[in-house]
C-alpha cells in the first residue's frame, strides 16, 4: 500500500508551518515532511508530531542564503566548513524528530571555478555528508532537478546522479527521484524507477506543467501510483506539490490510493 507525506513545504500554505501538521493530520496523512526545519526549535516540531500522530520522513542540508536564490553550497568550493555546519544541524534535527533520510541540495554551478574543482568540492563534501550520516544510520539523497524551474542546477538528470555517486564511493548514498523533476527533463519515469530501483532512496510527485496536484497535468498517475504498489518500494511518496487552489480542495485524487 502506498504511503503518502506530505510536504508542509508545499501543502497547506494557507496556514502557518506549525499549523499545517494539524492540517496535515486531520487531512488522513501520516508522514509529513519539509525542506529546512532549522527556524524552529527541536522540540516544538516533535510535539507537534507527537500530538498528530505523525512520523517526520524527510528533510533537507541547509542549503545557503535561499533568500538570496541559493539553492544548496556542497558543489561551492570554499565552503566546505558552512557545508560541514550544515551536516551537523541536520543530523541534530534527524535525531531529535526520529527522521532517517536527509536531501542534499547541490547547489547552482559557481562561477569563477573549473569543472574540476567543482566537481571535486561536491564529491568531497558528499562524502564527508555520507560518512557522518551513516554513523546515525541516516540515509543521504541527492536530488536532481530540472534546469527550468533552477537555471543553473548543477545535477539535473538520473544518470548524473548515478555517476556521482559512484564517485562518491559509499553505500549511504542514494537518489530523491522527484517524478516532476524528471519529467521535465527525460521521461521514461517507469524504466528508469525499475532499472535503478536500488538507487533510489525516496520518492516525490507533482504532475506537469504547472507542478499541480495528481491528474492536473500530462502524467499518468494512475499508471505510477500501480506500478510504485507493486515494484516493492515500500518508502513514503512525498507530495511536493503546488494545489492548483486549495490544498483541502485539491486532495481527492488520494482517495483511491491509501
Amino acid at each position: 500500500m502506498l504511503r503518502f507525506s506530505a510536504n508542509l513545504s508545499m501543502l497547506f500554505l494557507e496556514y502557518s508551518f506549525l499549523e499545517r501538521f494539524d492540517k496535515a493530520a486531520q487531512a488522513g496523512f501520516r508522514g509529513v515532511e519539509f525542506m529546512f526545519p532549522y527556524d524552529y526549535d527541536i522540540d516544538v516540531l516533535k510535539e507537534k508530531l507527537q500530538t498528530n500522530k505523525l512520523e517526520h520522513t524527510l528533510h533537507n542540508l541547509p542549503a545557503g542564503d535561499w533568500a538570496a536564490g541559493e539553492r544548496g553550497i556542497a558543489c561551492i568550493p570554499g565552503r566546505e566548513e558552512e557545508f560541514r555546519d550544515g551536516v551537523a544541524a541536520a543530523i541534530r534535527y534527524a535525531k531529535g524528530l526520529g527522521n532517517k533520510k536527509i536531501n542534499c541540495l547541490v547547489g547552482k554551478t559557481p562561477a569563477g571555478f573549473s569543472a574540476e574543482q567543482i566537481q571535486q568540492t561536491l564529491v568531497e563534501n558528499l562524502r564527508y555528508a555520507a560518512n557522518m550520516l551513516a554513523k546515525e544510520d541516516i540515509l543521504l539523497l541527492i536530488e536532481p532537478i530540472n534546469h527550468f524551474d533552477i537555471p543553473g542546477f548543477f545535477l539535473t538528470g538520473t544518470h548524473q546522479a548515478l555517476a556521482l555517486i559512484d564517485s562518491v564511493g559509499c553505500n549511504n548514498i542514494k537518489i530523491q527521484y522527484d517524478i516532476y523533476h524528471m519529467q521535465r527533463m527525460e521521461g521514461e519515469l517507469t524504466q528508469t524507477m525499475t532499472t535503478w530501483a536500488n538507487k533510489i532512496g525516496h520518492l516525490q510527485i507533482a504532475d506537469n506543467p504547472r507542478r499541480g496536484e495528481p491528474g492536473t497535468g500530462e502524467i499518468n498517475y494512475d499508471f505510477i501510483f500501480k506500478f510504485i504498489d507493486k515494484s516493492g518500494y515500500d518508502g513514503w511518496v512525498g507530495c511536493e506539490y503546488k494545489p492548483l487552489t486549495t490544498t483541502e480542495a485539491g486532495l481527492s485524487w488520494i482517495n483511491q490510493y491509501r
